[in-house]
């Protein structure tokens, strides 16, 4: 119900979190949370033109030519509508409980550029072996392809200055920052850009989104000069979640 309300009112885009528990931090781990890309495949067959995505895919839940294909199934099924949104992880209360690995944050970045290489080759016609330090695929066949062209979008998640925005100007179709502040964001993006010069990326290619960190009913004038502020410095895309459990 929530997906074809916000597509009836112009929203361009859908996403679901990647847990399994709720998050403690914000509710009880016990309160309801669906698993992510089930339930994009069931959004996908209720909406017409939203693009679908998890913001975003933990990369310690599914090996990585499996997330490729489960990309590329949502995209085909939706028509062409399917993104990959993908980051570094961090609930570890929900992966020690469901048996996930858990290791050390640079290796969890490790894990992601790999897990990033593979999609791009499974999203490509090279169908060869993979060989990375973590991951070892003998064959990258991927049939049916998705329908986005040339590939569904990358987009990384996370605002960390060393690691996640170094990738995001190596990889990534857009980046997803935390819309703390006009401020924050700024200074972010700086540092892409940065890191656009670093690895001969044209920084203005990719796209810039934020994730408004304020419920953004709960102050409508503060929420319009938060996008007004963040759309200034080049971000096109804010993303806002509903507050509190629905009645």
């Amino acid at each position: 119900e929530t997906a074809r309300i916000a597509e009836q009112a112009g929203v361009d885009s859908f996403t679901v979190m990647d847990h399994f528990f709720q998050m403690d931090r914000v509710a009880p781990a016990e309160e309801p949370m669906l698993e992510g890309y089930t339930t994009l495949g069931f959004v996908a067959g209720q909406t017409q033109r939203m693009t679908l995505g998890l913001l975003v895919t933990g990369v310690m839940y599914r090996y990585p030519g499996l997330l490729a294909k489960t990309v590329s199934t949502l995209d085909v099924l939706s028509g062409g509508r399917g993104r990959l949104g993908i980051g570094a992880s961090w609930y570890d209360r929900e992966q020690r409980g469901l048996g996930v690995p858990v290791v050390p944050m640079g290796e969890r970045f490790e894990r992601m550029e790999e897990t990033i290489q593979i999609c791009l080759q499974m999203w490509s016609e090279n169908n060869g072996p993979y060989h990375g330090k973590y991951y070892q695929l003998e064959e990258t066949l991927n049939v049916p392809q998705p329908l986005s062209r040339p590939r569904p979008p990358i987009m990384i998640g996370g605002d960390g200055e060393q690691k996640t925005l170094k990738l995001v100007a190596r990889y990534a179709d857009s980046c997803n920052l935390f819309g703390m502040s006009a401020e924050h964001v700024r200074h972010k993006l700086d540092v892409l850009r940065q890191h656009c010069a670093a690895e001969g990326r044209d920084y203005d290619a990719i796209e810039k989104t934020a994730l408004l960190v304020r419920p953004a009913l709960a102050d409508i004038d503060a929420t319009l000069a938060d996008i007004e502020q963040f759309a200034a410095l080049g971000v096109s895309e804010v993303q806002v979640m509903p507050a509190g459990n629905p009645v």
